[in-house]
Order: C-alpha cells, then sequence, then structure tokens
C-alpha cells in the first residue's frame, strides 16, 4: 500500500481527543496503519534514569495515532484534503492533493 501519509507531513487531527490541532508527522509506522505526531495525544510515561545524564522521572511523550484520524494539509492551500496518487510523464508516482489537484512534494 502507498503511503497517503509520510514524515514531515503537516496534518489534521480529525476526531479523538486531539481534534483540530495541527502538527507534524515525526514517525510512521506502514504496518501498524498508524503515526506519531507533534503535540498529539499526548501520555504521561514513568522512566527509569539512564545514568547520570538522564534522570528518571514522570514525562510526556506522543502516542502513536491511528492514520484514519489524521487528514494530510495540503501546502499550497493549508486546508485539509484527500490524498490521491497519479504517474507524471517521466514514470514517477507522486501523491497528488483532491481538493486542488496539485502534486504534494516529498
Amino acid at each position: 500500500m502507498a503511503a497517503r501519509i509520510r514524515k514531515g507531513d503537516t496534518v489534521l487531527v480529525i476526531t479523538g481527543a486531539s481534534k483540530g490541532i495541527r502538527g507534524e508527522v515525526l514517525r510512521v509506522f506502514p504496518r501498524a496503519d498508524r503515526a506519531v505526531v507533534a503535540g498529539v495525544n499526548m501520555v504521561r510515561k514513568h522512566k527509569k534514569p539512564q545514568g547520570m545524564s538522564e534522570p528518571g522521572g514522570i514525562r510526556s511523550e506522543e502516542a502513536s495515532i491511528h492514520l484514519s484520524n489524521l487528514k494530510l494539509v495540503d501546502p499550497k492551500s493549508e486546508q485539509p484534503t484527500k490524498v490521491g496518487f497519479r504517474v507524471l510523464e517521466d514514470g514517477r508516482k507522486v501523491r497528488v492533493a483532491k481538493a486542488t489537484g496539485q502534486v504534494i512534494e516529498g
């Protein structure tokens, strides 16, 4: 399956506790259909100390969120859009914003 959402994309959360928040995709897990987005789905983790440089304690970090809860933000119009695919004349397969028809770089 082709990746509709990739690392570095700006996405909008469309449902859940973080609904309406925009953020950058930090990691994508294609087999699990999940992604980690900056500032979204924050959880508190209990961490053991990792030597002198990293003390233990309770830390907030991003947890993964299902890709069905995310919508790509079109870089040109700054509006959320569906993602399609198109094969260019030179044979490259590129992502395309359904709303505007613009090629999404990256």
